[in-house]
C-alpha cells in the first residue's frame, strides 16, 4: 500500500538582506536549517496553515505573499514524500528571542542568515538561497530528491 505525499508550506522572509531560517530536525540530530513552515492541515488555507506554522516555530506574526517555489524530497526506505510550496512572506508583528519555545518542540533554533553566512550552513532546498534574494524570479520547481539528515 502507498501513503499519499505529505504537502507542507514554507515561508521565505527576508529582512535587511537576511533569510529567516530554523534548524530542520529537533534535538540535534542534524545541522540542517531549512525555511519555516510545516505540515497543512486538512481544510485549512495554504496561507493560514504557514502563519501558524511560522507562529509556532518563531513567534513572529506575517502577512503571507505569493509562491516562489515548489520542491519536493523523499525517503525511499519509510515511504516518505514532501510537497513543499514556498511562499513570499514579511513579518508584520513579533521579535526573534530566546524565550519563544516552538510547542511541537522540533524548532529550537532560528536566525537571520546573510548570503555569505548561508554559503557554510547545510541548507535545503538548494536553490532557496538564489530565490530569497531575487524577489523577482518567477516560480521555481525543485525536481524530486532524497531526503538527507
Amino acid at each position: 500500500m502507498s501513503k499519499p505525499p505529505r504537502l507542507a508550506v514554507r515561508a521565505v522572509i527576508v529582512k535587511d538582506a537576511r533569510l529567516l531560517l530554523v534548524n530542520a530536525y529537533g534535538g540535534g540530530v542534524s545541522d540542517l536549517w531549512c525555511a519555516p513552515g510545516g505540515g497543512v492541515e486538512i481544510g485549512t488555507s495554504l496561507p493560514d496553515n504557514l502563519t501558524r506554522e511560522v507562529h509556532e516555530e518563531t513567534g513572529l506574526t506575517i502577512a503571507v505573499g505569493a509562491p516562489c517555489l515548489v520542491n519536493e524530497f523523499h525517503d525511499p526506505a519509510h515511504r516518505f514524500h514532501q510537497v513543499e510550496i514556498f511562499f513570499r512572506c514579511e513579518i508584520t508583528g513579533g521579535h526573534l528571542t530566546e524565550e519563544w519555545r516552538d510547542p511541537e518542540a522540533v524548532v529550537t533554533e532560528r536566525r537571520f542568515f546573510s548570503p555569505a553566512e548561508l554559503e557554510t550552513i547545510r541548507l535545503r532546498p538548494k536553490s532557496l538561497q538564489m530565490i530569497a534574494f531575487d524577489p523577482n524570479s518567477a516560480l521555481h520547481y525543485d525536481p524530486l530528491e532524497r531526503i538527507v539528515k
